[in-house]
């Protein structure tokens, strides 16, 4: 059954799940990963859907292969998507209902700059943070059994963010 769209208010728990879970990423034994806690969970007063987002950069994707038994040894299922060449993406829990979302780049990529700068801007900028709050809150109400419907309605905002951030 999917997960309906809820949001939910800011749970300072969320840092320590994401710390727990970043231990238990160690099944991996890969020394230079790089783990970052992404997404609205890892932003301190952003209401967030209760998914933590993780985000593991690696030198090679081709690496990540080796990943896949060891992550499914903690619960984890590799999702292809051939949308995204440039991300490969683990869930733990349900499909469209799950409770942590891992996507491991390349690190520094385009995209690991982008995740990294979007949360950090949303940190800083607290009236930035309030105004996607407000849409997630919104878009929530308009979209509540449509989790892609939502995510791709949040996308200009997003976009908007970024550009926001790139200029200063």
């Amino acid at each position: 059954m999917e997960k309906t769209v809820k949001i939910e208010e800011y749970n300072p728990d969320w840092v320590s799940q994401f710390h727990q879970e970043k231990a238990r990423l160690e099944v991996l034994k890969n020394d230079s990963l790089c783990v970052e806690h992404i997404g609205s969970t890892s932003v301190m007063g952003l209401g967030a859907k209760p998914i933590l987002d993780i985000m593991a950069g690696v030198q090679h994707l081709a690496e990540v292969d080796a990943f896949i038994e060891p992550l499914k040894s903690i619960g984890y299922e590799f999702v292809p998507h051939k949308e995204f060449p440039e991300r490969r993406f683990f869930r733990k829990g349900q499909w469209r209902a799950g409770t942590h979302h891992l996507h491991i780049y390349r690190f520094g990529s385009e995209q690991w700059k982008n995740q990294l700068s979007f949360r950090d801007y949303l940190r800083s900028h607290p009236d930035v943070r309030k105004q996607y709050q407000q849409l997630k809150m919104s878009l929530a109400e308009k979209h509540p059994a449509d989790i892609v419907g939502y995510t791709k309605a949040k996308a200009p905002f997003i976009l908007n963010v970024m550009e926001s951030a790139k200029g200063g």
